[in-house]
């Protein structure tokens, strides 16, 4: 198990690394194609700043954007008991609570560090949890708090949002800001360029995809760690894939913030999805159950 957890967090390091090479790339393929590098360094710096701004916005524009307000004890007794034990267990500050009215079963995490933490769930979901499956779902939320997966999909949001930026700046310059002579720029230098400014902010997503999915692991594995119950979150994993169902607010960016893929199925959505699948970690969970 601690073997799995260290590999996970490697594996994260490779995945945030594959996004400076890329946004690094843009810049050089931006300086490139205006024959100024200098230019592609400005362009560099200002996704770096938007990168910066969205990561500290990010948690409050994620709870707006899928409907959560923040709630006291007397709102859901049961889960703020919950995550106020565990928050004690864990020697972790006590997070924020929100809450979704939300037939959906499913639970989130988010914030900027373990102090600003936030952690809530649907009401969909506390319908049909028990105690014990209750506070399975919660401590996998607060592994993602404990191990930083809330600062690592914040980043990995704010990066994502300056690579598409960056290639969006990048191409309205090639259409809006003058022509290939006025440039000098070889044909060849520009088609690669353009072809790298279209092709990263597909490969930024697919690696955003990759982390938020190794982090999914890492949580399922924390939170057996946390409360040394395997069948717990097992049986609550089993609830998700029998009852679990769209949200009714959905958005891609938000979607690696919950415990489940919280948007409709479909071919794409599955492609593109930022949870591993429901059997794939239920498997996991049973076949470790005496590792734990």
């Amino acid at each position: 198990m601690y073997s799995a957890i260290t590999t996970n967090k490697r594996n994260t390091i490779i995945i945030m690394t594959v996004f400076v090479i890329i946004i690094g790339i843009i810049g050089l393929a931006i300086g490139a194609m205006n024959g100024d590098y200098n230019l592609g360094w400005t362009i560099f710096a200002i996704g770096a700043i938007y990168a910066v701004l969205q990561y500290f916005i990010a948690s409050k524009l994620a709870m707006s954007m899928t409907g959560a307000r923040e709630i006291q004890k007397s709102d859901a007794p049961e889960l703020w008991r919950t995550v106020e034990n565990l928050a004690i267990t864990s020697g972790m500050p006590m997070p924020k609570i929100y809450l979704i009215d939300d037939p959906a079963p499913n639970a989130f995490a988010t914030g900027a560090s373990p102090e600003k933490a936030i952690v809530g769930a649907t009401t969909g979901l506390l319908d049909i949890m028990d105690k014990r499956e209750l506070n399975a779902v919660m401590a996998h939320e607060m592994s993602h708090v404990q191990n930083y997966d809330i600062r690592v999909s914040m980043i990995a949001f704010g990066l994502v949002s300056a690579i598409g930026v960056m290639a969006d700046i990048a191409v309205r310059m090639m259409f809006f800001g003058g022509n290939d002579r006025d440039r000098n720029v070889h044909p060849a230098v520009y088609l690669i360029g353009l072809a790298v400014v279209i092709l990263a902010p597909i490969l930024a997503t697919i690696t955003q995809l990759a982390i938020s999915r190794q982090r999914e692991y890492l949580a399922d594995a924390s939170g057996v760690l946390m409360t040394r119950d395997t069948d717990g979150l097992a049986s609550a994993l089993e609830k998700l894939k029998n009852y679990g169902k769209p949200m009714q607010k959905q958005s891609t960016a938000t979607a690696n913030l919950f415990l489940s893929n919280p948007l409709k199925p479909g071919f794409f959505a599955k492609m593109f999805s930022t949870h591993p699948p429901l059997d794939d970690r239920i498997a996991r969970l049973r076949n470790n159950a005496t590792k734990m």
